[in-house]
């Protein structure tokens, strides 16, 4: 059986797991639902949140790893037996996400492959996007090209592949958000754009507000997918866990603000100050920041950049994904990582192919009143995600009580936030769970 490896530095650590918190959940979502909910009062609710709520879940997550030292499903199970169940459903998440990923991962690459080639005045056409994901074989091309590229980097290793390309790829798009996002401030018109985006509007405030900031945070941070739980059992026993998480964080918040400052100032330049320019969900990406990008001087390289940068964010999130399923077989079988890789990535094609095709010939085909794509997003950030933490929660407030992660955390630092960690996983964390299932069931948000 081959040994188990890990990360050969805390700054390797760090890197990776803030590789995987970033993603398009950052790039795209956050700053539509920026847009949606407010602008600064969303921005606001949303880094409170990050610091308290989202902290205390990830350093949780995070801590069972590290004090286990197994993947998602023998962690649960090795910390009390009743909650054997959480690993299954925990595991069970990116199975579900990982596919539909690659499918969007895809449109990605297809995209930065039009700015590569010059062509980007061509998807400037309403018709562009909706045509090209509903064809047949060109978006199964390119998913197959991201899925490729995620399990090489996966098929590496911890040390030698997912350390080293997160060394590389996280400096690199910090860096590119940064010049994309001051590059974007140039633009005529982009200053109220950067007012709505930064200056909190009070009377904007409502449930819903905070409803979205939370979801955010879970599709933002990779919490309750397991995803914490792997990395965390491939971390040093020496490492400052609490610092560390303080560190992915802060990684995390800049490149979901930068993201914000890329596009929210660009696209209210763009529409004149149009606020419904801004609340096109999945086509803000693909469809509205085209239109930005041509109507710019130097736009067709600003949408290569723009791209390059968001293939690097979905990168990083999709080895995590794919890494946290090698992870659980690998425990589970203790199977070579080479033919785990393999089949993981034969299996998940094929599980993306009605995801992609559901925009195009099987379109008809709908479960629940949603697309194939929509409805696996649903079930996984909707549904068993908030179900997974809330279930965490209950385990560490009050099974085995917060001692069980702080005594982790302690082991190789003083935890700072001890007291504040107990009261937020005991008493706010299951309340806030309680309230994104109500919402997510009734459709509130």
């Amino acid at each position: 059986m081959e040994k188990k490896s890990g990360f050969s530095s805390r700054l390797g650590f760090v890197l990776a797991a803030a590789g995987s918190a970033v993603g398009l959940g950052n790039i795209w979502r956050f700053p539509y639902l920026a847009a949606k909910y407010g602008g600064g009062i969303f921005l606001l609710v949303y880094l409170i949140l990050a610091v308290t709520f989202g902290f205390s879940l990830m350093i949780t997550e995070i801590a069972i790893g590290r004090k286990t030292g197994k993947s998602t499903i023998i962690s649960y199970k090795t910390i009390n037996k009743k909650f054997s169940f959480l690993g299954y459903l925990a595991s069970l998440v990116p199975i579900i996400i990982f596919p539909y990923y690659c499918v969007i991962g895809g449109w990605v690459v297809k995209f930065l492959g039009v700015y590569l080639s010059g062509q980007g005045h061509a998807a400037t056409g309403e018709d562009y996007f909706p045509g090209f994901i509903g064809s047949t074989a060109e978006p199964l091309v390119c998913l197959a090209i991201f899925l490729f590229l995620t399990s090489v980097v996966v098929l590496m290793g911890v040390e030698k592949g997912i350390e080293k390309v997160s060394k590389i790829m996280m400096p690199v798009l910090v860096l590119m958000s940064l010049g994309t996002a001051v590059y974007s401030l140039t633009i005529d018109g982009a200053t109220d754009g950067l007012i709505y985006y930064l200056k909190p509007n009070f009377s904007e405030f409502s449930i819903k507000t905070v409803v979205a900031a939370m979801g955010q945070l879970f599709y933002s941070m990779s919490l309750a997918m397991g995803i914490m739980v792997t990395y965390g059992s491939y971390m040093r026993k020496d490492d400052d866990l609490e610092k560390s998480v303080r560190n992915i964080e802060i990684f995390d918040t800049a490149i979901a603000f930068l993201s914000g400052m890329m596009i929210i100032p660009a696209v209210f330049a763009f529409s004149g100050g149009d606020q419904a320019a801004l609340q096109k969900g999945p086509t803000l990406m693909f469809v509205t920041l085209p239109n930005v990008f041509d109507s710019m001087k130097g736009g067709h390289i600003f949408g290569f950049v723009f791209f390059l940068l968001v293939l690097f964010a979905a990168l990083t999130s999709a080895i995590s994904l794919m890494e946290t399923i090698v992870s659980i077989i690998f425990d589970k079988f203790g199977i070579s990582r080479r033919k785990i890789c393999i089949g993981v990535m034969i299996f998940s094609f094929i599980i993306a192919v009605p995801s992609s095709l559901g925009f195009g010939v099987l379109s008809s085909v709908t479960i629940f009143g949603y697309s194939i794509l929509d409805f696996f997003d649903f079930i996984s950030n909707n549904i068993m995600m908030p179900i997974v933490a809330l279930a965490t929660a209950i385990l560490i407030g009050f099974i085995t009580k917060p001692d069980y992660v702080s005594e982790e955390v302690e082991s190789s630092g003083k935890f700072k936030s001890k007291k504040l960690y107990g009261f937020i996983i005991k008493f706010v964390v299951p309340v806030c769970m309680i309230i994104i299932l109500i919402s997510s069931v009734t459709g509130y948000v």
